[in-house]
């Protein structure tokens, strides 16, 4: 059986550390005992961008705010499917997390942290998103396992009433807030339509191919 390797370890703000690992091709982060993600499945990460940017219409040069990195695969197919006048912000609170990007996994970042449509902001994407005001066309966000803030406790605010606001503030007329989840949330369906989102909720599969489990993708307007 081929081993897990740690490679580094990066405490997050506000508690718990984040584990890299390499086992074969594959690479794993951890917080503290769960799997936070994993190369070998990407296709919820992609849908993410790939069904935010779809959304967008005919706009050509959208500026849209990703949050956080992980292992680049949104933002790996937002650049894919955007054209050359697009603009994407990535924040992303930990800053280990690019160093990885850029060293033992830099084969995996495929240079796209090196675009020059993509500008890197190290902070808490709860930050950036307050202190914009009708900036961005889209806000994807991935910083958690779902609207519970598995791991910080600071981005419940993101999901609460008065962070949608605040995201509903930072989006341009016609915006996107996309959100993706491990599992659905009945109750956060109901907090973006009370917080004056019109919403959609999208199951995708865990892998490219189509298969393994069911995640959720909310697409708020």
């Amino acid at each position: 059986m081929t081993p897990r390797i740690l490679l580094a370890t990066a405490a997050v703000p506000g508690g718990g550390d984040l584990r890299l690992f390499q086992r074969g091709a594959d690479y794993f982060i951890t917080l503290d005992h769960s799997e936070l993600m994993t190369s070998r499945m990407s296709g919820s990460e992609e849908a993410l961008a790939e069904m935010a940017c779809d959304r967008l219409g005919g706009n050509v040069a959208p500026h849209l705010l990703v949050g956080g990195y992980g292992m680049g695969f949104t933002l790996r197919a937002a650049l894919a499917r955007l054209g050359p006048d697009a603009r994407v912000t990535v924040a992303e609170l930990v800053s280990e997390v690019i160093d990885w990007a850029k060293g033992p996994m830099a084969d995996l970042t495929a240079g796209c942290l090196g675009d020059p449509r993509v500008e890197v902001v190290l902070g808490d994407v709860g930050a950036v998103i307050g202190g914009a005001a009708r900036r961005y066309d889209a806000i994807l966000l991935d910083v958690d396992n779902g609207p519970d803030g598995l791991t910080r406790e600071g981005n419940d605010r993101i999901y609460s009433m008065a962070g949608l606001a605040r995201a509903r503030a930072a989006l341009r007329p016609g915006g996107v807030l996309a959100i993706w989840s491990a599992a659905p949330d009945a109750r956060f369906t109901q907090r973006l339509k009370d917080a004056g989102f019109v919403v959609e909720e999208v199951p995708v599969r865990a892998r490219s191919s189509g298969k393994g489990g069911r995640h959720i993708i909310w697409f708020a307007r």
